[in-house]
């Protein structure tokens, strides 16, 4: 996991060839501008998705996993905490390769506070569970940049 703000978005090149496309991207873009659904980046290696969704509590939701992409995700308007678990103890639901998504149980978790100028990069295979409230307005628009492992 990276957690860190967008204007610290240049310390992490140099990790992936994709995460540098990534990153060129979100350092170029002006993300509220984005259509909601799918932008393209680079081919099935780096895309943005932009939704809106309505925050929930934390009993609510589940921590997916991803194997082929990691998830940048940043919250254009609204705030969400993002938990990032610590273990995998067991399987919830089956990983499905074709999504790219399964989800787990985790006993132990970080919390990330998201909003404003903020990003997480969760990595490939690592639990995490986005979209919790984090305040009475549960509204969230948000854009996951997918970028792709190998």
């Amino acid at each position: 996991m990276i957690y860190d703000k967008l204007e610290n978005l240049k310390k992490y090149k140099g990790i992936s060839k994709w995460l540098d496309k990534a990153l060129e991207f979100l350092e170029g873009t002006e993300l509220a501008k984005l259509p909601l659904g799918r932008t393209a980046i680079w081919e099935d290696k780096v895309f943005a998705n932009v939704m809106e969704a309505q925050a929930s509590d934390v009993s609510e939701g589940k921590f997916e996993i991803h194997r082929r992409y990691m998830d940048i995700q940043i919250d254009l308007e609204g705030t969400e905490i993002i938990q990032v678990g610590l273990d995998a103890e067991g399987v919830l639901d089956e990983f499905d390769p074709a999504k790219d998504f399964g989800t787990v149980i985790c006993r132990e978790s970080v919390s990330c506070i998201m909003g404003k100028n903020r990003f997480i990069v969760c990595m490939a295979e690592e639990p995490h569970k986005p979209g919790i409230a984090a305040t009475e307005n549960r509204f969230l628009k948000k854009c996951v940049v997918k970028v792709a492992v190998t």
